[in-house]
């Protein structure tokens, strides 16, 4: 006879059936230590329970909130969850319905954390003035996480994004479980070897056992202890571990480590763009200042050079020939006038123009004779005429 085939819903109703009508899952009881926990906006609380076998998850609703939960849940609590078992059909799981959670004590794992988390304090790890500046502009970044999985993702697409010049070195590392840290220690060493500006540790999100391995003191000790700086990036902004402590600088997430580690380029290059084009504006007002006064400098080396002062003398010269052409030449016209005058003067007065008039000259052995007493009887006298001479001789002279 064949067996007659069910759908995979009908199954999940029969087994949700069978969770229902068993009394003891009605009201029970679990203790365990809180693994998950997340509160959603809604009110609801999903969370686990688990001990070194198992683990069963639960939620409590946002109604049963006020009544049954008088604490803040978290991660590493032991706890003692009242409630019912019931099926979730949809994905055919079952969890706690918790109608109650009471506090049981801290849990055994983070009992160890804050453990381990006093005693690197009081060593003196935490302290802030152990933790070493992240250089503002790095050439090659280190990235200690698992080769695959968002988180590598993020910082290297966050890194060439805000640089795309950096150099990635990525050593790929486990990242949980009791076999990570050893894997992580040798990450940090090798790539501090390489000579790294910035080591970033980390990987995504997880529980509190996921990211237990982050909690290893031989890891803290190398992280403190190593050469580079180092940046920690655990997990989700909630999540702590012993890593982020130590660390020189802790992210709340691998992406916002790239922005730690990586300077945005982008607005460096603005910024010189800018300070390239005033600097261009002031070397362009510069440089016209100084033509200007150039310039300046030529126009007076042309004046004081010896060519500018020969032919500025030259000029003069010419100028003052000039000048003294047109002032002998008015001289000469004033002398000629006053010659013409003379002249005229002294035709008037010439012994000539009398002698034309009817006078003679009489001389006498070259001396003029002015009075009759310069001559005597029988003396020759030399009458000089209009138009020639004569001698004649004196007969007699009379006195008036």
């Amino acid at each position: 006879m064949q067996n007659k085939t069910y759908t995979v819903a009908q199954v999940n109703r029969y087994i949700a059936g069978m969770f229902a009508d068993d009394l003891m899952l009605k009201n029970v009881s679990v203790k365990g230590e809180v693994g998950t926990c997340s509160y959603t906006a809604s009110g609801h609380i999903y969370f686990s329970i688990k001990d070194k076998d198992a683990q069963i998850s639960c939620v409590m609703w946002a109604s049963r909130r006020m009544s049954g939960l008088k604490f803040k849940l978290a991660t590493g609590m032991q706890v003692v969850v009242t409630g019912s078992v019931e099926v979730y059909e949809r994905d055919g799981k079952y969890q706690i319905i918790a109608a109650k959670v009471e506090e049981d004590g801290v849990g055994n794992i983070f009992e160890q954390f804050e453990a381990l988390k006093a005693k690197l304090k009081e060593q003196g790890m935490f302290d802030e003035e152990f933790k070493r500046p992240i250089p503002k502009h790095i050439k090659t970044l280190g990235v200690v996480t698992a080769s695959t999985g968002a988180a590598v993702r993020d910082i290297i697409d966050i890194s060439k994004r805000r640089n795309p010049g950096i150099q990635i070195v990525l050593y790929p590392a486990t990242v949980q479980g009791k076999d990570a840290p050893p894997t992580i220690i040798k990450g940090i060493n090798a790539l501090e070897e390489y000579g790294v500006d910035v080591i970033i540790v980390g990987r995504g999100g997880g529980s509190m056992e996921d990211l237990w391995c982050f909690n290893d003191e031989a890891l803290a000790h190398t992280i403190f202890n190593a050469a580079v700086p180092v940046i920690s990036a655990v997990g989700h902004e909630t999540d702590f571990t012993i890593a982020d402590f130590v660390a020189d600088l802790r992210a709340p997430t691998p992406s916002a480590a790239a922005e730690l580690a990586v300077a945005d380029v982008s607005y460096d290059l603005r910024r010189l763009k800018d300070d390239e084009n005033r600097l261009k504006v002031l070397m362009g007002r510069k440089i016209s200042f100084l033509r200007t006064k150039v310039s300046g400098y030529s126009g007076r080396v042309k004046a004081l050079s010896p060519g500018a002062l020969i032919n500025a003398k030259r000029n003069r010269l010419a100028s003052l020939e000039e000048r003294l052409n047109v002032r002998i030449e008015k001289l000469l016209t004033q002398y000629k006038t006053r010659v013409s005058m003379t002249a005229q003067s002294l035709h008037a007065l010439s012994p000539l123009n009398k002698l034309g008039n009817g006078y003679v000259y009489a001389s006498m052995s070259g001396a003029s004779v002015k009075s009759v007493k310069d001559i005597k009887a029988g003396d020759e006298v030399r009458l000089d005429l209009k138009d020639g001479f004569a001698v004649t001789k004196v007969i007699d002279t009379t006195e008036t």
